[in-house]
């Protein structure tokens, strides 16, 4: 999955991206699987969490979502028609090992290598990601990711993995988003497991860290060929006063850096390290762990959607999910927005990606997740989503702006190949380019995926 940097803007107007770009959809399990019980599935942290009384959306589950699991040469056939060329999905862990450890199951094994083997033969690469938040609930009951262990169990799955699809399967992703995982699911208590203790943030971020040290390593050594690690980033925007500027680099701290520079530097920043003393000691960093965490990887996943805008406000309570973050002020920037708040901002990708290939130069990027939740409307079989149209057209500009400037873009994967389980927000919030129907399951294209169907054929804008 390579691509040339070189690009032309051509005589007939199309804006054309590098020869070998790579153009896909990105889904997650828990998010589009269903079959919550089925075939040896043992519960996930997300099985546990949205069953919790007023934690999701209207006391939605992921039990069906949209019965990918028994639906899935549909929706590869869907891919297939928009001329997709890769698909990332995540495989489920408790759906491979029901305990997160100890024995494993052969049919859910069995499903991914139908599904691996449906791509392939539909022309489409597959893009695998490992852990995309669904945790098995055996491992939370013992610490989950405040334990240790389960960074090594996390490796072991991987090895599990690749055994079985690791013949057909060229790229690996360890984990999705792991800023989430940690500060949403154990600083804020916002996503599963629940847990609200800003210091188990701390411990978590560096055991998912380590976990990706030691699955990558895993993967190295079962004869992997790309292995690579996925992150949400985003640009932090503020006023040009010395405060204001200084709350920028405190919460570009504790959203980026603190995933970025162990993964491409081999340290935590210091700044970090030292504003998140009032609450963790670091003891949970072992001897070797950064040199671990650290190991090269040959490409870095950027999940983008809308900046980070701060300014300095002192006696301001700190914001949850950014742990030491008291006198700043979390705003939106003056843009529309989506159905989930975020505001438009295409300029923030190019930004992003300039950036990291400045700061962390010589891994190449792709942009795994990029995508809006609107309003969509189903009128006389269709859904005419402009909106999302027009966000994807901005982004897809300002990526192509980012490679002139000299970023290392590899690809770009839509999110989310369909409508789905929106973590907290149950089936409140659609991001998907195809329409689902929860009733029925029918599968209903939306403008916007046709739409990209003809930028992936002619490659460009």
């Amino acid at each position: 999955m390579s691509a040339e940097k070189s690009f032309e803007l051509r005589d007939s107007g199309v804006l054309t991206f590098p020869e070998g770009f790579v153009w896909g959809a990105a889904t997650a399990a828990y998010q589009i699987e269903g079959a919550a019980r089925d075939d040896g599935r043992g519960p996930s942290i997300w099985d546990t969490f949205s069953r919790t009384p007023g934690k999701v959306h209207a006391g939605h589950t992921g039990d069906v979502a949209c019965d990918h699991y028994h639906r899935y040469p549909e929706d590869v056939a869907i891919m297939r028609d928009l001329g997709l060329r890769a698909y990332r999905f995540s495989v489920s862990w408790p759906r491979l090992q029901p305990d997160g450890s100890g024995p494993v199951n052969p049919r859910g094994l069995d499903f991914y290598d139908r599904l691996v083997d449906e791509l392939l033969g539909a022309g489409i690469t597959p893009v695998v990601t490992l852990y995309h938040w669904d945790l098995p609930q055996t491992l939370e009951d013992r610490g989950g990711w405040t334990n240790r262990d389960t960074a090594r169990h996390f490796a072991d799955y991987a090895a599990i993995a690749h055994a079985r699809l690791g013949d057909r399967v060229e790229t690996w992703t360890t984990l999705n988003e792991p800023w989430c995982s940690a500060f949403l699911g154990y600083a804020s208590g916002i996503h599963a497991p629940g847990r609200d203790e800003p210091a188990l943030g701390f411990t978590a971020a560096h055991h998912l860290l380590l976990g990706h040290g030691l699955a990558t390593a895993a993967l190295r050594a079962s004869g992997a060929e790309k292995v690579g690690v996925t992150l949400n980033l985003a640009p932090v925007i503020s006023g040009d006063a010395p405060a204001d500027r200084a709350a920028a680099e405190i919460v570009d701290g504790l959203q980026n850096r603190i995933f970025l520079d162990p993964l491409l530097h081999g340290e935590y920043p210091a700044d970090v390290v030292e504003r998140a003393r009032r609450f963790t000691d670091w003891s949970f960093v072992q001897d070797g762990d950064l040199e671990i965490i650290g190991a090269p990887i040959d490409l870095l996943g950027v999940n983008y959607y809308t900046p980070q805008t701060v300014a300095a406000a002192p006696g301001e309570a700190a914001n949850p999910v950014f742990p030491g973050s008291e006198g700043i002020a979390f705003g939106g920037a003056d843009a529309p927005r989506t159905a989930m708040g975020w505001a438009i901002q295409p300029s923030g990708l190019t930004d992003l990606l300039v950036r990291l290939s400045r700061d962390y130069p010589g891994t190449p990027l792709m942009i795994t997740e990029n995508g809006a939740a609107f309003d969509d409307v189903v009128e006389d079989g269709r859904v005419r989503d402009t909106d999302r149209m027009s966000y994807l057209d901005g982004h897809l500009r300002a990526a192509h702006a980012a490679i002139e400037a000299g970023a290392d873009l590899r690809g770009y994967l839509v999110w989310s190949l369909l409508d789905n389980f929106e973590w907290a927000e149950g089936y409140n919030k659609r991001f998907g380019v195809v329409h689902v129907d929860y009733d029925t399951q029918r599968r209903i294209p939306k403008d916007s995926a046709r739409w990209y169907g003809e930028v992936v054929r002619r490659n460009g804008l």
